[in-house]
């Protein structure tokens, strides 16, 4: 057992949630990394015992661009910030996982800068794949080169060459030996040689005990990359994806098939497969938003941290903001949100109340991190399973019907079971115990680990009535922080997103259009710009 099998992880996208500016300058140092200290306790109080937060070195953009493996961000801040950051997690109990890119640089990374400024002379020329002075690339270098996802930005390192990965195995050192971090997750794990990550999961097994590397998976069988010899665990996007359709097309098969698919791929690896499982993250769109029936948020959540694998909620999602993909960017999906607003949004808020208490039974009930798993009801719209382990057992239901739905299911006649969200008590008789489940909601019946100790209830209230105030008045605009902020006060990415949603109510907005608003990325300038349409 190492500390992963029983983590619930907390997920931030630092450079959104801080409000940092989409360009670097590379000149002044901000250090609004300090500015997330004070969520390190909400954090903990919210039950989440790990923080998954990245990417943090230095870029020119959105982090992936990588210029600088050793260097804070400078619009996060210094070295010696994420140093403190880091200690102040653990000192909460909190471990910490950053953002590993190893499958590509930015263009102002040292080697590729090398490359242009030397050309064929430059002793840099094999550390990025197909390297061709023939050719050229959208900045008119006057060479091409292989790109991650057909953007020239992102130059792709030659993971086979031995110079790229002793660099590599150099940064993660000294990303432990200066920070103290507990594990990487690995940036497109799904596009890297599985020699490299061989090397790198050697690594993560000399740094540190219980070194966790988590590599970013789409598609395929997870076993690939999940084994002894490289990654400990990947993203769960097979779970993901049947989660939100699931509850939208009232079909709770999709989740027990996709389940039992997943236990069926880790049948041959002791104790199965852990994988890191989301219902969003900062390259998806919000599960507030995804969902038809707010309300499913609910059986959503109370699934997410049952069902086998590593839970985690991506920043501002515990209390149910949105966020959507559009005007072709992911700037929707990373706001910022200050301590305060934060404070303010969580507040009596229902679901927030539920990811506590979710993270609460998550960690007292050792069967919901180690049990088997079994599938004791299925319907299009119900769904119950157990999870068993060391003569513990929880008993999961969810029911995403507008309907209260009665289940009888096999269960220890001698126990008494109690609801771990509603505090409700059922005993087994010959075999089986009779439950009620609330529409649209879910429940956690433990037994064998609970006896008379009292669980105050919480009430799940609809989720419309608990973020009605954070809902703009069309539902397809997305509501930012910036609606509380004067234009002088919003950050770039915040302007921009202001001045597009100005011209939307003017018209129909052209892609040159949006281009023309994404590509201004002076302050100055957009606080006129907007100001030009009161």
């Amino acid at each position: 057992m190492a500390w992963y099998d029983e983590a619930i992880f907390y997920h931030i996208y630092p450079l959104g949630m801080t409000g940092a500016p989409q360009k670097n300058t590379y000149g002044h140092i901000e250090h609004r990394l300090n500015s997330l200290i004070p969520f390190i306790a909400h954090i903990k109080k919210l039950g989440f015992n790990a923080l998954y937060i990245g990417p943090l070195f230095e870029s020119v953009g959105h982090g992936y661009e990588t210029t600088d493996y050793k260097k804070l961000d400078s619009r996060l801040g210094t070295n010696e910030d994420l140093k403190n950051f880091v200690a102040k997690c653990h000192e909460n109990g909190i471990r910490v996982i950053l953002d590993g890119v190893f499958n590509h640089t930015g263009r102002d990374f040292f080697a590729f800068k090398d490359i242009r400024e030397h050309r064929e002379a430059s002793r840099y020329k094999d550390w990025y794949c197909n390297v061709n002075f023939w050719g050229n690339n959208e900045y008119n270098d006057g060479f091409s080169y292989d790109n991650w996802g057909g953007h020239d930005l992102l130059a792709k390192l030659n993971q086979h060459n031995p110079q790229v990965r002793d660099y590599i195995c150099d940064v993660i050192r000294f990303w432990v030996k200066e920070f103290d971090i507990d594990g990487l997750r690995l940036d497109a794990a799904d596009v890297l040689d599985f020699g490299y990550m061989q090397t790198l999961r050697q690594v993560a097994n000399e740094v540190k005990p219980d070194f966790w590397l988590m590599g970013e998976v789409i598609h395929g069988d997870y076993t690939r990359w999940v084994n002894a010899n490289t990654l400990h665990c990947v993203t769960n996007y097979h779970l993901h994806k049947a989660l939100y359709s699931a509850h939208n097309d009232h079909n709770y098969f999709e989740i027990a098939h996709t389940v039992k698919r997943l236990c069926e791929m880790g049948a041959s690896q002791s104790g199965g497969l852990k994988l890191y499982n989301f219902a969003d993250n900062h390259d998806v769109e919000r599960i507030y938003t995804k969902l038809k029936n707010k309300s499913h948020f609910i059986p959503v959540h109370i699934l997410m941290y049952t069902l086998p694998g590593v839970a985690s909620v991506y920043y501002g999602s515990e209390y149910g903001i949105e966020g959507k993909k559009e005007w072709g960017t992911d700037a929707s999906l990373r706001p910022a949100i200050s301590y305060e607003q934060y404070v303010e949004n969580t507040k009596n808020n229902s679901f927030v109340k539920l990811i506590s208490r979710l993270g609460e039974i998550r960690t007292q009930t050792k069967a919901l991190s180690y049990g088997d798993y079994k599938e004791l009801l299925l319907t299009n719209c119900q769904y119950a399973f157990s999870r068993n382990y060391n003569g513990q057992t929880a008993i999961v239901c969810v029911n995403n019907s507008d309907n209260d739905f009665v289940m009888t299911l096999s269960a220890e006649s001698s126990q008494e079971y109690v609801g771990a969200i509603s505090g409700k008590r059922a005993r087994g008789s010959n075999g089986s115990i009779c439950v009620n489940i609330k529409a649209n909601s879910g429940e956690i019946w433990l037994g064998g680990c609970v006896t008379n100790e009292h669980i105050e209830p919480i009430e799940l209230k609809p989720i419309q009535e608990s973020i009605k105030e954070q809902k703009d008045p069309e539902p397809d605009v997305q509501k930012t922080p910036m609606q509380n902020k004067s234009f002088e006060e919003m950050t770039v990415q915040e302007l921009q997103q202001a001045i597009l949603e100005k011209m939307k109510s003017n018209g129909p907005v052209s892609e040159q259009m949006k281009k023309d608003v994404l590509d201004n990325v002076y302050h100055n300038s957009l606080v006129t710009w907007i100001k030009s349409f009161n």
